[in-house]
């Protein structure tokens, strides 16, 4: 039999008993940190971003506080910041590039500014009269047809539309906005509360005391409504990013921003353009703000992101598996399959999917 350890020499034993356990348990974590699927990028620039729009697989633009937009032209190898001029106190939480050189933003307060000269002036296109307009999301479907989301005003959702290239932007008649319920709203917070898949097919996620989808395939005329499986909460929960592969499939995203950890209800997909919505079996890790959506050979490949980190689905958001822990608030896939994510405090990211 071996003799017991005195009494002076148990706590050394287990101090080296603890301190070997922690090692084991913090191995993962370390490898993990390691094996950070993100590259971040140096954008020069400590603004938080959530307007992300990703061109080609060399241009892409992003904006967010302090008025500040950047865009690369070399797939992220250096960044030009550039601010919209008088625009220091406005947050642009969208923005849609058409090249190198044409990009709008919109401004949470009501404001669409628009750049042909690849940043280095801005024309302000649109301000509202009513100063309480809130705009969640602009998109284009074509260098000259686009539009632009807004929180609902007077009950129905705002929706701007130019037919010029974004030089002139008009509200879209009364009828063919999307009604909406008392206290349901849009979230500005990816640019993605607003997509589309070609020219005629929208779609468009809320929340707050509902979360649904309206969808559009007549590009705006008219829309209907389906519920989304995600549930709504006060002003915090609901659909906060939709992603559409074609004008079938597709992904939303979201949960409760208050709840960041909570992993339930967290995402729903569409195998049907939209007209109805099933849960996810394995949701992300938590809420989520942003989803990306590419077919990849014989993969859907999706990817949502937020303010805990970062989840891949492969087929087509019906499972989702972590990804990584960074915290972002928008992304979105180049052509070639590279991925582009935007966060806080400059935070700017690529990942290519393995």
């Amino acid at each position: 039999m071996k003799p017991k350890p005195s009494r002076s020499s148990r706590p050394a034993n287990w101090l080296r008993i603890a301190a070997a356990s922690l090692v084991g348990a913090l191995a993962p974590l370390n490898g993990l940190v390691a094996q950070s699927p993100w590259e971040t990028l140096n954008v020069g620039t400590t603004a938080s971003f959530r307007g992300l729009s990703v061109v080609d697989d060399r241009v892409v633009w992003a904006s967010g506080t302090r008025g500040t937009v950047i865009h690369t032209i070399d797939g992220g190898g250096s960044w030009t910041v550039d601010s919209i001029p008088n625009g220091v106190a406005f947050d642009l939480r969208g923005i849609h590039a058409r090249n190198d050189r044409v990009a709008h933003v919109a401004a949470t307060a009501g404001r669409i500014w628009r750049t042909t000269d690849g940043g280095k002036t801005w024309s302000l296109r649109y301000q509202a009269a009513d100063t309480s307009m809130f705009l969640d999301a602009i998109v284009f479907v074509n260098d000259r047809v686009g539009m632009a989301l807004g929180d609902p005003m007077g009950g129905r959702f705002v929706l701007l539309v130019t037919r010029d290239g974004g030089d002139t932007w008009a509200e879209a008649p009364t009828g063919s906005r999307p009604e909406a319920m008392d206290g349901e709203a849009a979230f500005a917070a990816s640019g993605t509360s607003l997509v589309f898949a070609g020219q005629r097919h929208g779609w468009l996620g809320t929340g707050g005391s509902v979360a649904r989808v309206f969808r559009t395939m007549d590009a705006g005329a008219s829309w209907s409504v389906s519920s989304s499986a995600i549930p709504g909460r006060g002003g915090s929960a609901g659909v906060f990013s939709v992603a559409f592969a074609d004008s079938l499939r597709g992904i939303v995203v979201g949960g409760d921003y208050q709840l960041p950890d909570s992993a339930t209800s967290t995402a729903a997909f569409t195998t049907d353009g939209g007209a109805t919505w099933q849960p996810s079996g394995t949701f992300p890790r938590g809420f989520r703000s942003g989803v990306a959506v590419r077919q990849r050979r014989d993969e859907l490949i999706a990817i949502a992101v937020g303010t805990t980190g970062s989840d891949i689905s492969r087929d087509g958001g019906r499972t989702w598996s972590p990804l990584d822990g960074t915290a972002f608030n928008a992304i979105q896939f180049a052509p070639s399959g590279v991925a582009y994510a935007v966060g806080a405090r400059g935070r700017v990211a690529r990942h290519v999917v393995r």
